[in-house]
């Protein structure tokens, strides 16, 4: 395990990737080392076709789930390779598995007007709610960037979240008065009743006073999603990619749209101009004469 923790630290140290991603890398890895272990093969004498052998022995998983294994080790490779503890990457030439491009789920703006509807605003946890998926459609962010966020991140003054990305790029993002009007409320009144005695600098604090966790947030907002009547399956960036396809549908510039959500590629954005021209032919099929 000793390559992988140097390679996860050079993750780390270099490339400023998240916690999040290196645990991704870690079980990946750590269950390919486990595989090779119980194939007598050290990890620095491994071939193509134990590569090979290795992918196979995930059949039944998701192509998508096989392509970031082989993504795992090519970094891993790569990196013993730039290091000359191996002459060349055993999974170099093995093709990753082909991915149909699959639309991000997204909600209607009905469906959304639902969802910030379904907290109980009459008591202090359900204006915390309110006011973060509020920001959180407003803005775009990521849930781990939401539920990270901190008092001084945000200027309600001049109506800015400041955001720490991925790979710690920062970016300004606008608020909006509707989400500026119940962060103003929430943090007038029910953030003071949260904490209680607790000190702490997380915007959306839990009633113990530390910062929600991305998997609490993913509970919290299957649950207001069955209060508003919403059958869709809900994923935690389900806000998240109803404010980008929000915003191209009523004519936002993709470039704009790739800066707020802090895309480094505007390869990435573009699937919202596909989920939109989806919309668009779905539209003309259901009202169109000759549809």
């Amino acid at each position: 395990m000793d390559h992988i923790d140097r390679f996860l630290d050079v993750l780390w140290m270099e490339r400023g990737v998240s916690d999040n991603t290196l645990m991704a890398y870690r079980s990946d890895l750590q269950k390919y080392a486990l595989w090779l272990d119980k194939n007598d093969c050290e990890m620095t004498a491994a071939q193509e076709g134990h590569v090979r052998s290795y992918l196979s022995s995930m059949k039944g998983r998701s192509a998508r789930t096989m392509a970031r294994h082989l993504s795992s080790l090519r970094s891993l490779y790569g990196y013993l390779v730039r290091e000359g503890i191996m002459k060349h990457d055993p999974g170099a030439r093995v093709e990753a598995p082909r991915l149909g491009r699959q639309l991000p789920k997204f909600l209607t703006e009905a469906e959304v007007e639902a969802l910030l509807n379904a907290p109980d605003t009459d008591n202090s946890l359900g204006l915390r709610d309110r006011a973060m998926l509020e920001v959180l459609y407003a803005t775009g962010l990521r849930v781990s960037e939401l539920v990270g966020l901190q008092s001084g991140q945000v200027n309600l003054r001049q109506g800015v979240v400041r955001v720490l990305g991925k790979g710690n790029k920062e970016r300004l993002v606008p608020l909006g008065e509707e989400s500026i009007e119940w962060l103003t409320r929430y943090q007038d009144s029910a953030r003071k009743e949260l904490l209680g005695k607790n000190i702490s600098d997380a915007l959306f604090p839990t009633r113990r006073g530390s910062a929600m966790s991305r998997q609490a947030f993913w509970y919290l907002i299957k649950r207001y999603a069955v209060v508003a009547g919403i059958n869709k399956t809900i994923s935690p960036h389900i806000l998240r990619h109803a404010f980008a396809t929000h915003l191209l549908n009523h004519g936002a510039d993709l470039r704009v749209v790739q800066m707020l959500l802090g895309h480094s590629d505007i390869s990435t954005t573009q699937i919202y101009t596909h989920i939109a021209q989806e919309r668009l032919k779905n539209l003309h099929a259901e009202h169109h004469p000759r549809g």
